[in-house]
């Protein structure tokens, strides 16, 4: 049995956090990246957020993601507080290594640091069938969904099986880690990954049995609830909700060959930074470790589309308008 932390466990991470956010990547720093004449003056203004602007774009957001999980392991009075935002990476490194067996192709270069287990070294183990220092749950996830990929060759039925378990592993360590606020920022991610699928689907036209297969259990409104939605139903599910926005403008877009859904996904990622940034009105608690990490991980999000915007030749609104709420 876990026993919860108590919040003035959390007085002196807090109090640094709280100075560490100062340096956060702000609208108005966002700006100046964008607006910047070369990507030699956008990095100077990320060296400003604390990164090492010499390293190139990559190696800098790779060092800076590794430093901040460091910090805050050590920092945080229970530092697996850091592997609910480290489990999406494994299980990234996962699809990414399954795939590229099925092809036979090496994956090393599109697996990603920041993960609990080293990308090297969970390739190396599991092409030698000597996979060894990862959860039950995550090397029971990559056996099913290399025998899915066998028996059908289907992506996606495999990428399902992956993402059941990387949910499921995030609700297990909020439960083991008693925080209602942990467990609330998992429900609502489990609800905007099923949001985002029941539109998606439904401009597939492939709505009933494939979109009951494909939604995640875990959520605050029910699969049931979600499949059995309809057009502007979908809206409805949601409506008393912080989705509600997010669902409405999804609802009407769920038709077979719609408008573009940047403003839809920008909406369900705003729900999200929502809900964490209440985090910054508590004074000291686990809320701030966890608002700080997400924080963080936003960032380097924003970071990557503003560079990538640039390279694409994006003219500076385009830029913006695939932006997200900020936490500060």
């Amino acid at each position: 049995m876990s026993h919860r932390k108590k919040d003035t466990d959390y007085l002196a991470i807090s109090a640094r956090i709280r100075a560490m956010e100062n340096r956060l990547l702000t609208r108005e720093r966002m700006d100046r990246m964008i607006e910047a004449r070369d990507d030699a003056e956008a990095m100077k203004s990320l060296a400003e957020c604390g990164y090492n602007d010499a390293a190139g774009l990559d190696a800098a957001l790779a060092q800076a993601r590794a430093e901040v999980f460091k910090d805050m392991e050590q920092g945080a009075p229970d530092p697996r507080l850091v592997e609910v935002f480290q489990i999406k990476y494994d299980y990234h490194n996962a699809k990414t290594i399954l795939k590229a067996q099925a092809m036979g192709s090496d994956p090393e270069r599109l697996l990603l640091a920041g993960g609990r287990y080293d990308p090297a070294a969970l390739w190396d183990g599991w092409k030698r069938e000597t996979l060894s220092g990862v959860s039950e749950t995550f090397k029971k996830a990559m056996e099913q969904a290399k025998t899915a990929l066998a028996e059908g060759g289907d992506p996606q039925k495999a990428d399902l099986i992956l993402d059941r378990a990387c949910y499921a592993e995030m609700a297990q360590l909020a439960s083991e880690l008693s925080s209602p606020f942990l467990q609330g920022y998992v429900r609502l991610s489990v609800d905007v990954a099923n949001l985002r699928a029941a539109v998606r689907v439904a401009r597939m036209g492939r709505e009933g049995d494939f979109l009951r297969q494909v939604l995640l259990p875990g959520g605050n409104v029910s699969e049931q609830a979600i499949a059995a939605a309809r057009g502007d139903a979908l809206g409805e599910v949601f409506r008393s909700g912080p989705l509600a926005q997010a669902a409405s403008l999804g609802a009407k877009l769920a038709q077979p060959g719609g408008e573009s859904l940047t403003a839809f996904e920008r909406e369900c990622d705003n729900a999200l930074t929502a809900y964490l940034a209440a985090a910054r009105r508590v004074p000291f608690g686990e809320e701030t470790v966890i608002g700080y990490l997400y924080a963080k991980e936003q960032e380097f999000t924003a970071i990557r589309a503003i560079f990538a915007g640039r390279a694409a030749g994006l003219d500076g609104d385009t830029i913006r308008s695939r932006l997200r709420e900020t936490y500060v």
